[in-house]
């Protein structure tokens, strides 16, 4: 089977934390290498932003990452990335009629936009939303820079799309609510790599005579860094590593840094408070495997790789009970939820996590065992290539049924 992964903006080769590098980085590198570990030929298309990168380039066996000429040859942020998608289509459009796939699969919705444009006839497309716009709206409302237009086009990508591919129960809801057909869509949830984030790796040592709570993911508003920082003050001899963002040299320049340190000299935890910047992917695993309880407190997340990262590491996860994070996460068990946007309560399940050793030791157990037995990256790519190979009976089935 020959798959053409599309990406517009997050590119597998890109460095996690940054501005617009996240989990859809991890998920796109990852599933295309699983992918091709299972014989398929994968090509992954993604806006060049760097003149000096090659158009192709093999990163796997069977992978090979395809910078397409879009808009200028530099990081763009991606919301305003939107006016070179029709360059980004014509360029796929081309491409793909010399050498078609058998299926097209499309992450987030500027890419599910440049797909459907540019797909031969008899091709499928499936998409995966990554995040909603309906969902970022609601939480963030004038202050969402997203595109206008956003909201409409992810509604056409729902219906248009031969598949839809959700990463969890929460996204169901909403894509109904947008007028997907759910005969249409499946869940195939994010997945991660467990001989990388295993308990028996290495561990960054830390000083002595303190706890460590980890948040790592992308330095922005709705992550929810400020409500663990104003709960640290209710943590004493507690101290906070926060990895993400800008490199480390770029950090005092960073405005949400800047704001962040604020918010924690105001609260008198500054001298508590440790900004990493983003991290080398081999990094993260040692910092994590160092917490004494990981934290993920976004208003709302899509998925919530970190969480999931940390279960693997066989480290307790106190989340908000928002997004994917209610699938991953078993309450009590796992790791413990917790209204977003409350850092009393954030603050108050950190500590009773701190407070009692044994309960942190069960529950990175059982994050362990969960994260082997559901989220393993050969089992999300066997997973998807198989909604791939029922789209492709499916696509046939009807079409011999019009015949």
């Amino acid at each position: 089977m020959r798959v053409a992964l599309v990406s517009e903006h997050a590119s597998p080769l890109s460095t996690i934390g940054g501005v617009d590098a996240g989990g859809q980085n991890v998920h796109v590198a990852e599933l295309a290498t699983h992918l091709s570990g299972k014989g398929v030929d994968v090509v992954v298309h993604t806006r060049r932003d760097d003149p000096s990168l090659p158009r192709r380039i093999r990163i796997a066996p069977g992978v090979v990452v395809d910078h397409v000429d879009a808009g200028p040859a530099r990081p763009v942020p991606k919301d305003e990335l939107l006016a070179h998608m029709g360059a980004f289509a014509g360029d796929l459009r081309r491409c793909w009629a010399a050498e078609p796939p058998d299926v097209v699969h499309s992450h987030f919705w500027m890419s599910g936009l440049a797909a459907l444009a540019a797909v031969p006839a008899g091709v499928p497309v499936a998409h995966t939303f990554h995040a909603l716009g309906v969902v970022k709206r609601r939480h963030q409302g004038m202050r969402d820079p997203s595109p206008r237009g956003r909201l409409a086009e992810e509604r056409r990508i729902a219906r248009r799309a031969d598949l839809v591919i959700a990463t969890c129960q929460d996204e169901i809801a909403e894509l109904a609510r947008m007028g997907a057909d759910l005969r249409r869509v499946t869940i195939v949830p994010c997945g991660v790599d467990l001989e990388r984030f295993h308990p028996d790796t290495p561990a960054e040592r830390r000083p002595a005579g303190l706890h460590r709570i980890v948040m790592i993911g992308r330095l922005v508003g709705r992550k929810g860094v400020d409500d663990m920082i104003r709960g640290l003050r209710h943590l004493p001899r507690t101290e906070l590593v926060v990895a993400g963002g800008p490199p480390i040299a770029e950090l005092d320049r960073d405005p949400e840094v800047r704001r962040l340190r604020a918010v924690a000299g105001q609260v008198g935890v500054g001298d508590r408070v440790t900004f990493r910047g983003s991290l080398p992917r081999p990094e993260i695993p040692p910092l994590l495997r160092s917490a004494d309880v990981a934290v993920c407190a976004p208003w709302y997340e899509p998925f919530g790789m970190v969480a999931l990262e940390a279960m693997a590491c066989g480290v307790p996860v106190v989340t908000t009970a928002v997004g994917g994070m209610l699938d991953t996460v078993v309450d009590g068990e796992t790791g413990l939820h917790v209204p977003p946007r409350r850092p009393g309560a954030l603050a108050h399940a950190v500590g009773g996590l701190l407070a009692d050793p044994e309960r942190r030791r069960r529950m990175g157990a059982a994050g362990r065992q969960r994260a082997e037995q559901r989220y393993g990256w050969d089992r999300i790519a066997g997973a998807t290539l198989a909604a791939y190979a029922t789209l492709l009976t499916t696509q046939m089935a009807e079409a011999e049924a019009s015949a």
